[in-house]
């Protein structure tokens, strides 16, 4: 005589409900040779890009301060560009986000300077002859930055005249208008003539707003170059740099230049 199975009882409403430890509970098993965060990164190539060339702890430090500036310096070109589309546009609301976006960017850069604020002499110099000619100032992507600020040197491009891909990218950034340019063009566009104007016309308000951005910009810029002058100061002291510059007194004269040197001078005839 043929059975009949028994009927599996419904889970109750406490048993259907998972506990808090189990709803909580990340999953761990995706098939994959890697975790989807590992893929979405790039955090395997970014992890074997650090690779030491003494036995020198600091060089680590070293290293990986400067592969975050390098990213961030790409960031902050990103979003300075956004900038400048949304000036051309007219659009200043698209533009100040753009540029307060950024100056989280530079707080960042500034800070960086705290993985070598205590690299004393002594290990620099065990890792230096590693670094050859190698110098922060070969940085394309910073010189995007600088020549965005409006601080264009053409002859700067003969360090990438064997990279034609990046020799094109800086030659373009270096003869476009710069992030203040496309500004001053908005400022005439409204019919002012000097910064002077936006802070004493009510009707210039906006631009007044954009005035102050541009400078909150500029200090961040200022502050990044004392942060490095101090960190070689305390690191190898006046001597040369070694991609060839004077060190110190090189570093000291672009800390001391203006950034946006129209919007600051507004401030004497106010």
């Amino acid at each position: 005589m043929p059975t009949t199975a028994t009927p599996t009882a419904a889970p109750t409403a406490a048993e259907a409900i998972p506990t808090a430890a189990e709803a909580t509970q990340p999953k761990v098993d995706f098939g994959e040779p890697t975790t989807p965060y590992a893929a979405y990164g790039g955090i395997d190539t970014l992890h074997s890009l650090l690779q030491p060339r003494s036995t020198e702890p600091a060089e680590t430090s070293f290293i990986i301060a400067t592969q975050v500036m390098e990213l961030l310096f790409g960031l902050l070109r990103h979003e300075w560009t956004q900038a400048q589309q949304a000036l051309r546009a007219d659009d200043l609301p698209t533009a100040s986000a753009a540029l307060r976006r950024g100056l989280g960017v530079q707080d960042v850069l500034v800070s960086s300077w705290d993985l070598l604020a205590t690299m004393t002499p002594v290990e620099f110099n065990a890792f230096r002859p590693f670094l050859g000619e190698a110098s922060g100032f070969q940085s394309y992507t910073y010189l995007h930055l600088e020549f965005l600020l409006g601080n264009k040197h053409e002859r700067l491009l003969k360090l990438y005249a064997g990279s034609p891909r990046i020799h094109a990218e800086l030659a373009e950034t270096l003869h476009a208008p710069s992030l203040y340019q496309d500004a001053e063009r908005l400022l005439r566009a409204r019919g002012a003539e000097e910064w002077t104007a936006v802070y004493t016309d009510p009707a210039l308000h906006d631009l007044k707003l954009l005035a102050e951005l541009l400078l909150d910009v500029a200090e961040r810029v200022t502050r990044w170059r004392q942060r490095h002058l101090l960190a070689v100061k305390r690191a190898m002291g006046a001597k040369p740099g070694t991609g060839g510059s004077s060190g110190l007194s090189w570093l000291s004269k672009a800390a001391e230049q203006d950034v946006f040197p129209e919007i600051w001078a507004a401030r004497n005839a106010l």
